[in-house]
């Protein structure tokens, strides 16, 4: 009967393909199916009858292996899927799922333990390596995640470094078909006076720097062209030359004008505006009439010349230009800055070069070429030849004071072209000679001496020697003309 059952119970063994172990209450071999023999490379006769920690030459010794039948199958009647992965010395890695039970007989008394083995390494190196080709795959996707991003992030940079180019170059080109407009004096400064080669001298020093120029000179005098004399020698030449007129706009629209808008910035701003600056980036920003500049935005006129920093109105986002100002007035801006009318601190960044244009009445051997110059422009804008000019009219024009300098001998010239019928140029305005004031009979000599010096020194900005002076103006060496202010108590207000 026994030996039925146990032929039974081997039937029973070897028809489980998975691996399976009999063990007694003290963990020795029973009886082991054949899957377990194959699979583990065992020997049946070395098997029966031993601890199950030495099979194999104790590679069966596993502590994984140990923790299931020692610590937890006693506290449980089974135990499913517990992983273990082990190196066999014979068969290479393997990783199982043990499925342990206790069976029971004689009350509570185990009699004996089933172990059944499921091999599984195959299974998990393929899931592992699943796994890590997605690991892997999902590194590359996030690296090209990162690529793409960093590409759109560069992308939209380009675009708005596009966008900012283009948004310069259509203000600049607006900018230009309103400068083609205007109509400007003259292309070139005209003269051969010494007074008019000092500033062309002046001019060649300073064109090829990037330090900024204050001209200065009477209303009339040819500024602007001094700017545009120096900006054409310079190496922003290729650049157009960028001008505004502190002088012809209301006060509350220059900043504007100057730094430009942010849309909705204040009541008519409709879109956004680029200012000046950000039109003259990279070229020259001509300031005509800086005198004009409202004390309010000369500090931030100040620190766009100190940093190359300013903010559009209504932005708070930083703007940086690289610009050469050359600025222009007829005022006096030392007296300026004496009443408070104008920062010493914007005084001083402006005048580090200044050029002063000689009023046309110190140099009027250059009448004659700005005559014929003027003629032969207006006379073919109104379609006639002005031939001659007559000795009497040239006299007359020469000794004439043009207290309107350049700008009123162009429109003299003018109205004489248009009233011109023949080749002979005839003059209809009265040129004459600034009234003597005879009222003043009881000034002495000394009265009239002092009146006449204070009038030369603020024409000349307080300038006692050297060109343009009032030293020379008046035909005094230097030295006399000082002795003759302390003679005279006359002191630089």
């Amino acid at each position: 009967m026994q030996k039925a059952f146990l032929e039974i119970f081997d039937r029973i063994l070897g028809s489980i393909r998975e691996p399976l172990v009999v063990l007694d209450p003290d963990l020795k071999v029973i009886k082991a199916n054949p899957s377990f023999y194959r699979t583990f490379d065992v020997d049946p006769e070395q098997t029966e009858g031993m601890l199950i920690y030495e099979l194999g030459n104790r590679q069966w010794d596993i502590p994984k292996l140990r923790e299931l039948l020692e610590e937890i199958l006693p506290r449980n009647t089974k135990f499913n899927d517990f992983v273990v992965e082990h190196h066999f010395e014979t068969i290479g890695p393997k990783i199982m799922h043990l499925n342990a039970r206790r069976i029971y007989s004689d009350g509570n008394h185990t009699r004996l333990i089933l172990l059944a083995i499921e091999d599984v390494t195959e299974r998990e190196y393929y899931k592992r390596h699943l796994e890590d080709i997605v690991e892997q795959r999902t590194a590359e996707l996030n690296v090209a995640k990162a690529e793409a991003e960093n590409s759109r992030h560069l992308a939209e940079s380009a675009l708005d470094e596009i966008k900012r180019l283009t948004d310069q170059l259509e203000a600049e080109r607006a900018y230009l078909q309103e400068e083609i407009k205007l109509e400007f004096n003259h292309e070139n400064i005209i003269g051969r006076s010494n007074e008019i080669k000092y500033v062309f001298y002046k001019v060649e020093q300073i064109a090829g720097t990037d330090t900024n120029v204050l001209v200065l000179g009477e209303t009339g005098t040819g500024k602007e062209l001094v700017a545009r004399a120096i900006h054409g020698m310079s190496p922003r030449k290729d650049r157009a030359l960028v001008k505004m007129n502190c002088a012809a706009l209301p006060s509350n629209l220059i900043e504007s004008e100057l730094f430009g808008h942010e849309k909705g910035a204040f009541t008519d701003a409709h879109s956004k505006r680029l200012g000046r600056f950000e039109i003259a980036n990279g070229t020259t920003l001509f300031l005509d009439e800086i005198g004009e500049l409202p004390l309010d935005l000369q500090p931030k006129l100040l620190q766009v010349i100190e940093t190359g920093e300013f903010e559009r109105l209504g932005s708070s986002d930083t703007i940086k230009v690289d610009v050469r100002i050359i600025a222009a007035t007829n005022r006096n801006l030392e007296a300026e800055v004496r009443k408070g009318a104008f920062r010493e601190d914007l005084w001083y960044r402006l005048n580090i070069f200044p050029i002063t244009m000689p009023p046309l009445r110190e140099r009027r051997e250059d009448i004659p070429l700005l005559v014929n110059y003027f003629i032969d422009k207006i006379s073919k804008r109104l379609g006639k030849k002005i031939s001659l000019v007559p000795v009497i009219v040239m006299d007359a024009l020469r000794s004439y004071h043009w207290p309107g300098n350049i700008r009123e001998l162009e429109n003299v010239l003018e109205r004489a072209v248009i009233n011109s019928s023949g080749p002979k140029l005839h003059l209809v305005d009265e040129l004459k000679k600034p009234k003597k004031d005879l009222t003043k009979t009881n000034q002495t000599l000394a009265d009239i001496e002092r009146e006449y010096i204070m009038q030369v020194l603020e024409q000349t900005h307080w300038k006692v020697s050297g060109n343009n002076s009032a030293s020379e103006i008046l035909g005094l060496d230097r030295s006399t003309l000082r002795a003759r202010m302390r003679k005279l108590d006359i002191h630089k207000p």
